[in-house]
């Protein structure tokens, strides 16, 4: 290995850094709005159920929770493990990410196992926690046991992709995401209409989609395809090598795994205030933030190889073109979502639902809880680029600041203070939203103002 390059045919050490974000995102940009398709796919045709539609739309919104928490563990091994494989292949030391790879899949399949176990044995419970009602709670148990059998198939697809992606794999790695949810598309109505399994068969699409994606990031990662590869020696577990992964995986754990817990919070508030419409229209604007939340975070994944290589490599000025750019991109594309929620909401809406009731309130809904979403951008530019410098500390702040500091207690504080409950609990999120940006946006310009100030005084 040279020095320059993460993997073979992509310059990260000294190519030209806008083409290079360009090539690198633009895949995993696509890759991730394919990746939302799993389950927007499925609550797109669960929402037309003739008959049952609307209380099998809000069922399968109450596992919202649990799916996020799945997938959240695996950003937990994988977010943290691939930004320090690419630091390691930027100081040319690919044993090292080899290790940090080879332990990163041991500890998925561990997490899966345990993830498997804890749903089967109390998922209904759960999902009575959540917020389901004795009208949904069956819609979402049928969907969610099945589910759960699949684990470890959501576990090594998204955990693993994150290292194809790492290497500068972005068209693989788009691939990936790409075979599974076209195959999830296609089973949908087949099991779902024509076999007349309804929310199973949703599930069971998913579950056998998720399957094939982890089989074909599990053969690249093990053929000569790959620059870094899964190899048995490296397998085994060890405390120096996963627990700084699990540090750095931290922040973006607790990114996913409070999104669970603000489904919830949300869920129960709404069906205090709002009833079972209330959690429906939740259903619809929280597909809706997905929607507006992965293209972005599609961009600082592009972003991400070329920040983390260049930060090993000690190259400040090619990590500071990188952001600038990830940042213009993150804002326009922000902007471009704010607007679309703020004077077009039915785009968003029609595509669940076409109930009336329910389309006319998630509108409404939706210009009170996306009104900061212009905001993101910023957000998670700086966010994740304290990640790819391997920035745990203050990652893991900013990650807990908006969600759990911010944002859960004001879902049940303003309520108090407003006359109309149900729009107070849909203000907390815009609130929330522009407190965190402003604090995040302050904290990381200081940081990376130090961080080139002492990369120029060392070289």
């Amino acid at each position: 290995m040279n020095g320059t390059h993460a993997a073979r045919g992509v310059d990260l050490g000294t190519g030209s850094v806008g083409k290079l974000l360009c090539r690198l995102a633009l895949p995993a940009i696509v890759a991730q709005v394919i990746n939302v398709l799993y389950n927007m796919v499925d609550r797109m045709y669960i929402g037309h159920i003739e008959g049952v539609g609307a209380d099998a739309l809000t069922g399968v919104g109450v596992t919202m929770p649990l799916i996020l928490a799945i997938s959240a563990f695996a950003a937990l091994v994988s977010m943290g493990g691939a930004p320090r494989a690419s630091i390691m292949l930027g100081r040319g030391d690919k044993e090292g990410a080899e290790q940090t790879l080879g332990n990163c899949t041991t500890m998925l399949l561990v997490v899966a196992a345990v993830l498997t176990a804890v749903v089967l044995l109390w998922g209904e419970r759960i999902l009575l926690l959540f917020g389901a009602s004795e009208n949904t709670v069956g819609y979402a148990w049928d969907y969610m046991r099945i589910y759960a059998l699949g684990t470890v198939f959501v576990q090594l697809a998204l955990g693993l992709n994150a290292f194809i992606n790492a290497q500068g794999y972005a068209t693989m790695g788009m691939l990936t995401v790409l075979i599974g949810a076209v195959l999830n598309i296609v089973l949908d109505p087949v099991f779902i209409f024509v076999l007349g399994m309804g929310v199973r068969g949703a599930a069971l699409a998913t579950v056998l989609s998720q399957a094939v994606s982890s089989i074909w990031v599990v053969r690249f990662l093990t053929s000569e395809r790959s620059f870094l590869r899964i190899r048995r020696a490296c397998l085994r577990p060890r405390a120096q090598v996963v627990l700084p992964c699990v540090a750095l995986g931290v922040s973006p754990f607790i990114m996913q795994f409070t999104e669970s817990v603000l489904s919830v919070c949300f869920n129960t508030s709404l069906l205090k205030y709002g009833g079972d419409m209330a959690v429906g229209a939740m259903t619809i604007l929280s597909s809706a933030m997905q929607f507006c939340m992965l293209p972005l975070q599609g961009l600082t994944q592009g972003a991400q190889p070329i920040v983390s290589f260049n930060y090993g490599a000690r190259k400040m000025e090619r990590v500071n073109r990188a952001f600038v750019l990830l940042l213009i991109a993150c804002l326009a594309f922000s902007a471009l979502l704010w607007a679309v929620a703020m004077f077009a909401p039915q785009v968003y809406v029609s595509i669940f639902t076409d109930d009336p009731a329910l389309t006319a309130y998630a509108c409404r809904a939706m210009r009170v809880y996306m009104a900061a979403s212009l905001l993101f951008g910023a957000q998670l530019a700086c966010q994740q680029t304290f990640i790819a410098l391997g920035n745990a500390k203050i990652s893991v702040f900013l990650a807990l600041l908006r969600k759990v500091i911010l944002l859960i207690p004001l879902i049940f504080i303003l309520p108090a203070f407003l006359q109309d409950k149900v729009f107070a609990v849909f203000l907390a999120e815009p609130v929330a939203d522009t407190i965190a940006v402003t604090v995040t946006v302050t904290m990381f310009f200081i940081t990376f103002t130090r961080l080139k100030r002492d990369a120029r005084a060392g070289a």
